[in-house]
């Protein structure tokens, strides 16, 4: 820690074919009003122009990016990385395809050493052409007593709307790449162990841009499955943590995602994702008599239950336009 300069954010960024959004992402880093942030960009073997624009940037504003390059490790990967090259003693996240207001890291640090807390967090604003709730998201202040159901519950935050001391991170070393589209939340759930303090800024000050990402879709159960496994390892590894949590809470705050999900998957017609989470509900999580339809139907291989639904999705819509 002595070698890290005291005052100093450093701001991770990954960036994987991020070409039409990185340069304002980086612009939104260099334009805060916090006058002391490094960035360290992990390019992540880009093929659409990204590298260029990288390389660009790195080098009109070489004393306060660092460049670093690897061939396609993920994200995950690229952010513990850049954690190694970091040299402040505080670290904030910010994808290649998201964006800040000017006064984020200023009003996040001013928090976090006003109440001499560990983490601060702001509001969020999903953003892009595939958002489906555009509104402003301003998270609860976080009751003690309640914050591990909190955090069980749902992840409290987008990656890009928290400050945290270097200290929390090295004391985790960085990221867990167990639950590929979970590593965000596993970190969380992890810090929550150290019980650190926290602050909220409630201003709305972090952008999360959502869009169509083409090959680069992660289907929907393997999202689920890794979040219920990371809450799941929680509770196993922290039952000091979870002794206010009556069991059949802590089973519906672990597992009832499941079928919520499943549900969800079926009427958008993601019949794979649909398959998979009932088959996992059926197991663990606590349906009723009328989920029993199609937890059975999950059961049956993929091409049947897909036929399955075709044909109970025709006959519905056969019977409303008649």
């Amino acid at each position: 820690m002595d070698n890290f300069d005291p005052a100093l954010i450093s701001v991770v960024m990954p960036c994987y074919n991020a070409a039409p959004y990185v340069e304002e992402a980086i612009e939104s880093v260099l334009g805060q009003g916090y006058p002391q942030v490094e960035l360290i960009v992990v390019d992540d073997g880009s093929t659409d122009g990204s590298t260029e624009i990288l390389q660009r940037l790195a080098t009109d504003h070489s004393a306060r990016i660092t460049l670093i390059y690897q061939n396609r490790a993920g994200p995950f990967a690229a952010r513990n990385r850049a954690l190694a090259h970091a040299n402040g003693n505080y670290i904030a996240f910010l994808d290649a395809d998201d964006t800040w207001h000017p006064d984020a890291l200023r009003l996040m640090h001013d928090a976090l050493e006003a109440d001499h807390t560990d983490i601060a967090y702001c509001g969020w604003q999903n953003v892009g052409v595939a958002a489906t709730d555009p509104h402003p998201q301003i998270p609860p202040v976080l009751d003690a007593g309640e914050v591990v159901s909190q955090f069980l519950e749902h992840a409290p935050w987008p990656i890009n709307s928290v400050l945290i001391r270097r200290h929390l991170i090295d004391e985790l070393r960085g990221f867990s790449e167990r639950a590929p589209t979970a590593m965000d939340y596993d970190l969380w759930l992890r810090m929550l162990a150290r019980q650190p303090r926290l602050v909220r800024v409630p201003e709305v000050l972090a952008f999360y841009r959502h869009y169509p990402r083409g090959d680069a879709h992660i289907p929907r159960w393997r999202q689920v499955f890794d979040a219920v496994a990371v809450r799941r390892d929680f509770a196993r590894h922290h039952p000091e943590l979870i002794a206010r949590i009556t069991p059949a809470r802590l089973n519906e705050l672990i597992y009832d995602p499941l079928l919520r999900e499943a549900y969800r998957c079926h009427w958008r017609n993601d019949t794979e994702s649909a398959r998979r989470l009932f088959r996992r509900a059926f197991r663990k999580a606590d349906w009723k008599a009328g989920d029993l339809k199609h937890l059975v139907a999950s059961l049956l291989p993929a091409p049947l239950y897909r036929n399955l639904v075709d044909l109970v999705t025709r006959r519905r819509s056969a019977r409303i336009e008649g």
